[in-house]
């Protein structure tokens, strides 16, 4: 029986004592070292913040619009006999030069008959004059202490020639002025817009000929916000007292494959808030957009869209950093003095492409990463590697 039981329990016996020997030598093994990495610093390109005096500017666009554009209609009825050559789209007209004659012929009947009028009418004033001369002489010599009356001496004869007088040269001044009518001019320098008559075609006053717009100047309506305003130093109603005195604004476009720049200034801005896109518009003008005002004989034309940086005249102190060192808007990272990553939020005047202006939130001469940073966490250790140079 003895021997069945120790048979039996051999295997656990030893199975056990396999185990006791496994868990003591593990015991009695030495722990693993562990080795702790160090994090590796990001290695970035900063560059320093600079406090500087600078003039604000803001970026917006806007359509070219003409300063005088008009519906171009006669004053006097007739035949068009001829046209100038002038008066064509897209051509440009002087100032007073005849774009269009008009068939004269009973306007010259009327003026020369208008000149016989006046002839007429000094005739029977001078026949007036003289028959009140005799009259009065007349009465002197009847009534030598006696003061005659008006009907005696015939004035109401003479005020009446007089009359008659003034009115045919009035009637002579209009036949003048038909006349005249008959040539369309303009009193200035500009463009055809669109030609609506030709040569034969039979107008009167209410027939429109064409359009055309004053070349001497343009206009610019740029939409701006409260805080553009703000930066520009532009009240709502501004208007300026003169060419020289409104915010420069440099304007440009691209035609074709070239990059066209024009200069222009703010001379006004809307007194109200626009209801639909609650902007501000202001109002810019180029000088002479078609001449000395042209980019290289490029000129700005009327329907262009510009794209319009204003730059405000006064100065101001502020912290100035490239643009690329600005994140999701207003955010800006900052390497402190002991390398270490900072993630400010600033306070922005102004953007462009180049620069941004900022008002609070970053020190002059203070770090800012201007390269990309990926994962970027407030305090992680950094490597500045690359100073550039000042903006």
């Amino acid at each position: 029986m003895k021997k069945r039981i120790m048979k039996a329990a051999a295997p656990v016996i030893v199975l056990t004592l396999g185990f006791g020997a496994v868990q003591l030598m593990s015991a009695s093994k030495p722990a693993p070292e562990k080795k702790v990495e160090e994090q590796r610093p990001v290695s970035l390109v900063y560059t320093e913040a600079r406090q500087q005096a600078v003039h604000l500017a803001v970026t917006t666009q806007g359509e070219v619009r003409a300063h005088t554009e008009i519906e171009l209609t006669p004053e006097v009825s007739g035949r068009v006999i001829s046209v100038a050559s002038s008066f064509a789209e897209g051509a440009g007209f002087e100032s007073g030069e005849a774009l269009i004659q008009l068939d004269d012929s009973d306007y010259r009947l009327a003026f020369a008959r208008a000149e016989a009028g006046v002839a007429q009418a000094e005739v029977l004033l001078l026949q007036a004059q003289a028959a009140a001369k005799i009259k009065r002489q007349q009465w002197l010599e009847l009534n030598p202490n006696k003061h005659p009356s008006p009907l005696q001496v015939n004035k109401p004869q003479v005020l009446e020639a007089e009359a008659n007088l003034r009115s045919a040269k009035a009637e002579l001044a209009d036949a003048k002025l038909n006349l005249a009518r008959t040539k369309i001019r303009l009193p200035f320098r500009g463009r055809v817009a669109s030609r609506d008559i030709g040569i034969g075609q039979y107008v009167t006053p209410s027939t429109v000929l064409g359009r055309v717009f004053a070349t001497d100047r343009v206009e610019i309506r740029l939409p701006l916000t409260d805080s553009q305003l703000l930066e520009l130093n532009l009240p709502m109603g501004f208007e300026a007292s003169d060419k020289e005195s409104g915010p420069a604004v440099t304007l440009s476009a691209q035609i074709g494959a070239q990059q066209h720049f024009w200069q222009g200034r703010i001379v006004r801005t809307q007194a109200a808030v626009d209801q639909q896109t609650r902007l501000i518009y202001a109002v810019a003008e180029v000088e002479d957009p078609y001449g000395t005002g042209a980019s290289h004989g490029t000129p700005l034309a009327v329907g262009l869209f510009v794209t319009a940086e204003a730059e405000s005249e006064q100065e101001q102190l502020a912290v100035v950093v490239p643009r690329s060192a600005l994140r999701s808007a207003d955010k800006v990272y900052v390497v402190d003095e002991n390398d270490e990553l900072n993630i400010r939020t600033v306070d922005i005047l102004s953007t462009s492409e180049n620069r941004v202006v900022l008002a609070a939130g970053i020190a002059d001469g203070e770090r800012v990463v201007t390269s990309t940073v990926a994962n970027a966490v407030d305090g992680m250790k950094v490597q500045p590697i690359t100073h550039l140079a000042r903006n």
